[in-house]
């Protein structure tokens, strides 16, 4: 039978997982490596335009000194961020994720190009006018955010572990990244004439063109991967219709038969509903949201605002920004040394718990403390979330089918997003007695 340039799933399964000679000794699927390495990229992408604001905020605190860039930007973002995530994690079985990640990254890039074009065409003025451009443009990081973030996570749940762990570690370095740049061009341009705003008008253009890549390697290079087009298949053969764009894109006939027997696979295969995988996973979904609700009503706001004046001037809060973000991103690969991969569920949650002590102790750093135990203690904050998430998104889709992986995968950065939406919430209340409001 003559398909011209289409395969079907079960081909596809059998080409990637059998040797070329016949023989049928599996062998290895071709192209992890360099899917871990796209991962990575696409993680970048999906919070290096976010990153590229609050990094640079001590150039908005020069325009808008007196609204609160830092807090009300990602107070904006949030809410479109998580009640996107919320929608589309209700309606995930029928969402076409291709276009669901292809959407959210060009809007990250359309809206990142505008942040540009909004300072270029404003010279860098402050004014309510270009501050609540911005606003709208932060609320649109929000919507691209959360097309990306669960498109991805569930996506990738029904792929390897060291997918998803490659796209958190992509996640981290969009910060530590954007926050690295941020010091050297502190250090280059701190005596010219703006050169804060030279700084950020670098960044602006970079994550431009880091959206873009991002575009281009999900559409057309990252389908194309053997082991990625195995994944899709399996999830397809288990009755998943999330994939089936990504699968025609490669080429692959997402109706399966059997040339021989004229046999069609069931892809109506039952599976649990989001309530059913929710309540199994109670406490992997506890344990994100209490921990993001720790790291986001720490992290900006109050790094920025509430540490104090030290040594280190308006170095400062770069610093703890640059320790927050590197931490984070190293803390990250932890995971993949198995032997240091916590997977007890009720380590998890002793671990969780255990950090909430971190809130009273940076009140008391910031109150009596000198930057050196600041420094500390923001290591320590960025080392347990970066280690932590890997832990949790990593360990919680093992054991379900596909389609299961898929929703697992959404519903459990719905938790991280409600907690980052409440986290972000609560750093207002740093602002209590300081006359701030």
């Amino acid at each position: 039978m003559n398909r011209g340039q289409q395969v079907t799933l079960t081909e596809v399964s059998e080409m990637v997982m059998t040797a070329n000679d016949g023989s049928g000794t599996p062998r290895k699927r071709e192209g992890k490596h360099k899917a871990m390495t796209v991962c990575f990229i696409l993680g970048l992408g999906s919070l290096v335009s976010w990153n590229s604001m609050f990094t640079i905020g001590d150039y908005y605190y020069k325009l808008f000194p007196k609204y609160h860039p830092a807090r009300v930007l990602t107070l904006v973002y949030q809410p479109f961020s998580f009640g996107t995530t919320a929608i589309l994690a209700y309606n995930e079985a029928k969402i076409n994720t291709r276009m669901r990640n292809l959407a959210g990254y060009t809007i990250f890039f359309v809206s990142i190009l505008f942040v540009l074009v909004l300072d270029l065409a404003t010279s860098g003025k402050g004014g309510i006018g270009p501050y609540i451009g911005l606003c709208v443009l932060a609320a649109c990081f929000g919507l691209a955010h959360g097309l990306v973030m669960g498109g991805m996570v569930g996506d990738l749940s029904l792929m390897c572990p060291e997918f998803i762990q490659s796209f958190l570690a992509g996640t981290a370095a969009s910060g530590a990244l954007i926050t690295f740049l941020r010091m050297l061009t502190k250090v280059a341009f701190e005596k010219s004439y703006n050169g804060l705003r030279k700084g950020a008008i670098l960044f602006f253009a970079i994550s431009t063109f880091i959206e873009f890549l991002c575009i281009i390697l999900y559409a057309m290079y990252f389908p194309m991967l053997p082991i990625v087009k195995y994944f899709r298949s399996k999830a397809a053969l288990e009755g998943s219709k999330t994939v089936s764009a990504d699968l025609a894109a490669a080429g692959i006939q997402t109706t399966t038969k059997n040339d021989q027997d004229g046999y069609e696979y069931d892809t109506q295969q039952e599976r649990l509903s989001n309530k059913q995988l929710f309540l199994q996973n109670l406490d992997y979904a506890v344990g994100l949201f209490l921990m993001y609700i720790v790291t986001l009503s720490i992290f900006p706001g109050f790094l920025y605002e509430n540490t104090g004046s030290h040594q280190l001037g308006t170095w400062y809060p770069i610093v703890l920004i640059a320790v927050y973000s590197v931490v984070d991103l190293i803390a990250r690969y932890i995971p993949l040394v198995p032997w240091l991969m916590l997977e007890s569920r009720k380590g998890l949650l002793i671990a969780v718990l255990s950090r909430f002590l971190l809130i009273p102790a940076f009140y008391f750093t910031a109150k009596y403390g000198d930057q050196g135990w600041m420094i500390f203690l923001t290591f320590v904050l960025g080392l347990t979330n970066g280690y932590l998430a890997v832990c949790f998104l990593t360990g919680a889709p093992r054991g379900y089918k596909g389609p299961e992986q898929n929703a697992l995968g959404n519903l459990l950065v719905l938790c991280i997003l409600g907690a980052s939406f409440t986290g972000i919430s609560l750093d207002w209340l740093w602002l209590i007695g300081k006359g701030s409001f």
